[in-house]
């Protein structure tokens, strides 16, 4: 057993390195500044299906923008909810919010690329601004994402937004898939590094993107058929290499609360975590094997350790486990997550790595993945 806990620690201590790396080199973020003088104009695109529990808080947020000339542009996708009584009573009070009635999806296309086509048809913005319904903005959160972009020649700036966990599943789970998606991609360094550009994420939830730089890449029309369009939309941008990007913690200007119960974050992630690892096999099999190792296969064999009283096995696997959970809550609590979250790492391992063979099994073999009431089969075409 000591042979199995010596292989166990190491596996357990070159992920606490990996993702001590991906801690250090992550720090990159956008800091608050009031609007200047001569910003260019601004489109903010926002699909919506079904949001009618997220939808005013969103679009009343980004009403506060301070920004000198910008419009907001809701899609609204075809809601069989109360959202577009909700939008239509935002805008009578305010002209600045326009709605896009969404017209049926077309085959071969995944509905929020769809949606935000249609909107971005209608923007006359020198920018756009692609934000989730589920997103809250503080008034200075777009002019300093801006005034980033222009200041340093970007093209793009995506925001990692700081996220809302109040149930119990989203406090133990969400902080660890989230760094396990980091730790497959790399730190944002790599990410902002135009010299590596196999190396690239956008979040969805937050693009900026100049309308230059939108149309020269082919737009949302390129990732039409992609479920998860922004880490294909980042990919094209670094392969490209025309328009630098930029990925940057929101430090507080922007928040999301994704998911508010444990099966909507198991089906969110189940959606798109295989495509994610599409066309990187080596190294998803690598990084599913070292997540593995550390839970939930190392806890239990520490169990069995202690009960067969094999005192050092135990202790080098409890110790390994340890450190990995210490640089997590180091790594979460600079991401602005509830202090202690790293203790739920263990866990959150576990049932990260059943979202991650769930989504390919279906993706694979079931028949594809079911979204906001809209099918997708293993390429991705819609079916139904």
């Amino acid at each position: 057993m000591i042979v199995v806990a010596l292989l166990l620690s190491g596996a357990n201590l070159v992920l606490a390195l990996r993702w001590l790396d991906v801690v250090r080199r992550s720090q990159a973020k956008i800091e608050p500044r009031e609007p200047q003088a001569g910003l260019p104009s601004l489109s903010i695109i926002v699909p919506a299906r079904n949001e009618e529990r997220n939808i005013a808080r969103c679009v009343n947020s980004l009403l506060a923008t301070r920004h000198p000339d910008f419009e907001i542009i809701v899609v609204d996708d075809r809601s069989t909810d109360a959202t577009r009584t909700i939008l239509d009573e935002i805008a009578q009070r305010d002209p600045r919010l326009k709605i896009v009635a969404g017209s049926p999806l077309p085959q071969g296309w995944v509905g929020k690329p769809w949606a935000v086509t249609q909107g971005a048809a209608i923007a006359r913005g020198a920018w756009l601004l692609f934000t989730d319904a589920d997103t809250e903005h503080k008034p200075l959160a777009a002019p300093s994402a801006l005034a980033c972009a222009l200041e340093n020649g970007y093209g793009v700036v995506s925001l990692l937004t700081d996220q809302q966990t109040i149930g119990l599943a989203e406090r133990l789970l969400l902080p660890t898939i989230l760094y396990v998606i980091l730790l497959g991609v790399g730190p944002t360094d790599d990410v902002n590094d135009p010299r590596k550009p196999d190396v690239a994420i956008f979040n969805g939830q937050y693009i900026l993107v100049s309308r230059v730089a939108y149309d020269a890449i082919g737009g949302h029309e390129a990732v039409r058929d992609e479920i998860a369009e922004d880490l294909e939309l980042a990919r094209r941008f670094k392969r490209d290499g025309r328009f630098r990007i930029f990925l940057a913690g929101a430090d507080g200007l922007v928040s999301t609360r994704m998911y508010r119960s444990f099966i909507e974050l198991w089906e969110g992630f189940v959606k798109n975590f295989a495509i994610g690892a599409r066309g990187q096999a080596l190294r998803a099999i690598a990084g599913t094997t070292l997540l593995a190792c550390a839970s939930p296969i190392s806890p239990i064999v520490a169990l069995i350790c202690l009960i067969e009283r094999q005192w050092l096995a135990a202790a080098l696997l409890v110790i390994s486990g340890e450190a990995i959970v210490a640089v997590a809550e180091v790594g979460m609590r600079r991401a602005r997550f509830a202090p202690g979250s790293g203790i739920a790492v263990p866990l959150g391992l576990a049932v990260t790595l059943a979202i991650f063979a769930t989504s390919l099994y279906r993706t694979l073999f079931g028949g594809g993945v079911e979204w906001r009431g809209r099918r997708y089969g293993g390429g991705l075409r819609r079916q139904g």
